[in-house]
C-alpha cells in the first residue's frame, strides 16, 4: 500500500501476487500437518481482506478514483467491502476444514489478480483509449465487486491428488494453459484468463440453473393441481 501511495503500482502488483502464493500455500501446509484451526481460517480471511480487498481498492483509487471526490471514494471501496462480506459469509458457513473443490463467489485473491492485472497490463495500454479508460476501470471494479458476493460457484484451484484429477480432468488442463501462457506472455495474457475464468464459471453456472428449472418442469404433475374455477382465466 505504501508503494502504491507512491505511484509504483507495478512493486505493489508483485507484492500482491506474492501475498497470493503465501495464500495458496498456508492452507495446503496447514491440511498436511493436520494444523487446521478455526483460528487459522479467522486469522486467513483478515490477511486476506486487507491483502486482496483493501489494497487492491487502495489501487483503484489511486489509479482513477481520486478524481471523482466522494463518489470516487465509494466506488474504489466496493471491492474491499465485497471482500469482506464475501469473506464472511465464507467463514459463517465454513463446517469443516476438508479442501473444497468449488468457491461460492468470486475467490477474494482471484478478484485481486483480475484488478491488479488491469491496472498493470490493459489500463495504459494500446488496447484502450482516454475515453474508454474511465468506463473501464468502473466495469472491472463492479464486475470483481458483484461476482464476489453472488452465488455462482468457481472452481478452486487444481488439487494435486488422485481422487481430484480422476474427477475433474478440463480444469487443471485450463490453469495449466493459462499459467504458462501468462508466464510466456510475461503477465500480459494474465487478464484474459481471469476474464476466461469469470465467463466460464458464470456460463456453467447460467447452464445449471436452466437444466434445474427443465427437470424442476418435467417433474411437475398437472393431476395434482386442483380444478380450475369459473372465475379462473
Amino acid at each position: 500500500m505504501i508503494y502504491i501511495a507512491e505511484g509504483d503500482f507495478f512493486r505493489a502488483a508483485v507484492f500482491i501476487l506474492i501475498a497470493g502464493v503465501f495464500d495458496m500455500l498456508d492452507g495446503m501446509m496447514a491440511r498436511l500437518f493436520k494444523a487446521t484451526s478455526e483460528f487459522g481460517v479467522q486469522l486467513d480471511s483478515l490477511c486476506d481482506v486487507v491483502s486482496f480487498g483493501v489494497a487492491p481498492a487502495y489501487m483503484l483509487y489511486h489509479l482513477y478514483f481520486k478524481d471523482l471526490g466522494e463518489l470516487g471514494i465509494l466506488l474504489a471501496s466496493l471491492p474491499a467491502l465485497a471482500g469482506v462480506v464475501r469473506l464472511a459469509r465464507f467463514n459463517a458457513k465454513q463446517a469443516t476444514f476438508d479442501d473444497k473443490w468449488y468457491f461460492t463467489g468470486l475467490p477474494v485473491p482471484a478478484a485481486a489478480i483480475t484488478i491488479i492485472s488491469y491496472v498493470i497490463f490493459v489500463h495504459d495500454s494500446i488496447y484502450l483509449t482516454e475515453d474508454l479508460k474511465g468506463p473501464a476501470v468502473i466495469f472491472i471494479t463492479l464486475l470483481t465487486s458483484i461476482y464476489m458476493v453472488s452465488t455462482v460457484k468457481f472452481d478452486n484451484l487444481p488439487r494435486p491428488t488422485k481422487e481430484y484429477f480422476s474427477n475433474k480432468k478440463i480444469v487443471p488442463a485450463m490453469f495449466a494453459i493459462g499459467i504458462i501462457a501468462s508466464l510466456v506472455s510475461l503477465g500480459e495474457l494474465i487478464f484474459p484468463f481471469m476474464l476466461f475464468y469469470i465467463g466460464s464459471n458464470s456460463l456453467r453456472h447460467l447452464i445449471f440453473i436452466i437444466r434445474e428449472h427443465r427437470e424442476a418442469a418435467d417433474d411437475f404433475d398437472e393431476t395434482e393441481q386442483p380444478e380450475p374455477g369459473p372465475y379462473d382465466l
